[in-house]
């Protein structure tokens, strides 16, 4: 809950809990048992976010967070905890929250998409759970297709690309290494899983615009961004890829704002054990890397796991604001988890951190965050603030009606299969048999004016040498496809009746525009996890 200037986490007969907004970016932790009230934690946070008019992205791993876009109800426990700490003279009431429903699948949200070219070899090679000598391989395939203009969009894409590589690898071999067709056939093997995963749904276009996850209501609370991972929960590889290549795109593309009020934006991993578990140690320092410097973007992170022993120890290190819930000390390895958890907190001299940890009951959580200096306060126990939209899941029938109702559903409902690897190795488009090299040359043209960034030269043959006055990205682009599409004629200029060879590479040419465009600040290097070797 939001109010005067503080996002209020929990309450006792002696203290409110609050986080400050401008200290709610140096990130967070959300632990406890199954069944102790990570939920209702995470569902409070999410709607002072949104009250504060930051926008949220969470998981929703059992389909009761989507209860946040109905108004909530009275129950006996809130209503005695709303009149013990008087939260309504603070400001609760129940309510409703702006929210923005996603499914990787497309099945109970609108459907998010990511190209292959902008996942990249080394996530996908966590996907597909490859070998060293495997990754090699696809970071091979990956290189060809960087430097033939092939774009990678969707599975279909790199399976023909893998055949085209190893078909022609006497052609390619001389420059990026030996490319053994075991590894490769392996890799074409894995694909098949990672189909029957939901992978052809989940690769392609139109991509999904983080920028599309960052937006505040007509009322100015920000957008709650839900993802369905009730389907999704059972292929863990998919998930928890997902979001670290969410995090690494957040990372590059976001600017850097120093210190601000509030966050630009706050990010929940729920179940971060499967971000984690079995992480190579170089996945675990560049994801170490993003969490201590994504702050300085404006973005908050909060791990959300059954214990913080889940996490490792330099992420741990670096999430200032702690919610523990309930743990249960039954093995010598849960008496390890609850010291672990006690051990994390400032201590109280009004109580044993240990002891009370496995006494909470549900609702209640033992909570640190940071004071105006950004130094961990003492520990508390309190009763969570109870959230104020509706708690429990919400049915597929107003599911559907806010999908159906989304500004973003023209954008993103439909999936779109452009021109691609795919079709220009198998040459699809037949009606010209050069069209392959003309789309490439368009493609690469493009390319080469973006990272210029400079007014185009005139392209026309018989029209004498003039300056070309100063022109945007977005003019470039446009007459240098009129002049490929038009036949040697600028965009603007005399319009003539295409021919549907030329109806074919404008198609292409477009398609290569709107992804190329898109591509070519990322580079071979693809982020800071297309760093890793």
């Amino acid at each position: 809950m939001y109010a005067e200037d503080k996002i209020l986490i929990g309450c006792n007969e002696n203290v409110n809990v609050s986080l400050s907004p401008k200290l709610a970016n140096r990130h967070g932790l959300i632990a406890g048992a199954t069944g102790t009230g990570k939920t209702i934690t995470l569902k409070t946070l999410a709607e002072s976010f949104s009250d504060l008019g930051v926008p949220v992205f969470l998981a929703d791993m059992k389909g009761d967070i989507s209860g946040l876009a109905k108004l909530g109800s009275e129950t006996e426990k809130i209503k005695t905890n709303v009149e013990k700490y008087h939260l309504a003279e603070m400001g609760f009431k129940y309510q409703a929250y702006p929210v923005e429903f996603w499914d990787l699948f497309g099945a109970k949200g609108l459907p998010i998409r990511v190209t292959l070219s902008e996942m990249g070899p080394v996530l996908l090679s966590k996907i597909l759970n490859l070998s060293e000598a495997q990754q090699g391989v696809l970071n091979i395939i990956f290189r060809v297709a960087d430097e033939e203009s092939l774009l990678i969009i969707d599975l279909k894409d790199l399976k023909a690309m893998i055949n085209h590589v190893v078909e022609n690898k006497d052609k390619y071999e001389s420059q990026y290494g030996a490319i053994a067709e075991k590894s490769a056939n392996t890799i074409l093997r894995s694909l098949l899983t990672l189909e029957d995963q939901g992978g052809n749904d989940f690769f392609g276009e139109p991509a999904l615009d983080l920028n599309d996850f960052m937006k505040v209501d007509d009322n100015g609370k920000g957008i709650i961004n839900i993802l369905d991972a009730q389907k999704l929960s059972l292929s863990p590889e998919i998930y928890s890829t997902f979001l670290l290549w969410m995090l690494s795109e957040l990372f590059e593309n976001l600017p850097e704002v120093g210190d601000m009020d509030k966050p630009k934006f706050v990010f929940f991993f729920d179940e971060a054990h499967l971000l984690f578990d079995d992480m190579p140690e170089e996945f675990a320092k560049k994801v170490e890397q993003i969490v201590r410097l994504i702050r300085s973007k404006g973005v908050g992170l909060y791990f959300i796991s059954q214990s913080p022993a889940d996490i490792p120890d330099d992420i741990l290190a670096q999430l200032g604001n702690r919610v523990q819930h309930a743990l249960h000390a039954y093995t010598p390895k849960d008496q390890k988890a609850v010291k672990v958890a006690a051990e994390t907190f400032r201590p109280n001299p009004e109580f044993s951190t240990a002891d009370v940890i496995s006494e909470l009951g549900i609702g209640q959580a033992l909570v640190s965050v940071l004071d105006e200096k950004g130094v961990p306060g003492i520990v508390e126990k309190v009763d969570i603030v109870p959230p104020q939209s509706y708690i429990g899941a919400i049915d597929d029938t107003m599911r559907s009606e806010l999908i159906n109702l989304s500004e973003l559903k023209p954008k993103y409902g439909e999936a779109v299969d452009g021109l691609s690897a795919y079709e220009m190795l198998l040459e699809k488009i037949d009606s010209n048999p050069n069209i392959e090299s003309e789309v490439a040359a368009v493609d690469k043209e493009i390319i080469e004016e973006v990272k210029a960034q400079e007014p185009a030269p005139e392209v026309v043959p018989e029209a004498p040498q003039q300056e070309a006055p100063a022109q945007g990205a977005e003019s470039v682009l446009g007459d240098l496809l009129g002049t490929v599409l038009g036949g040697g004629q600028p965009a603007g200029g005399k319009k003539t009746k295409k021919s549907a060879q030329q109806k074919m590479v404008e198609k292409a040419a477009t398609q290569a525009m709107n992804t190329a465009a898109r591509e070519v600040t990322k580079g071979i290097m693809r982020g800071i996890f297309g760093q890793m070797k």
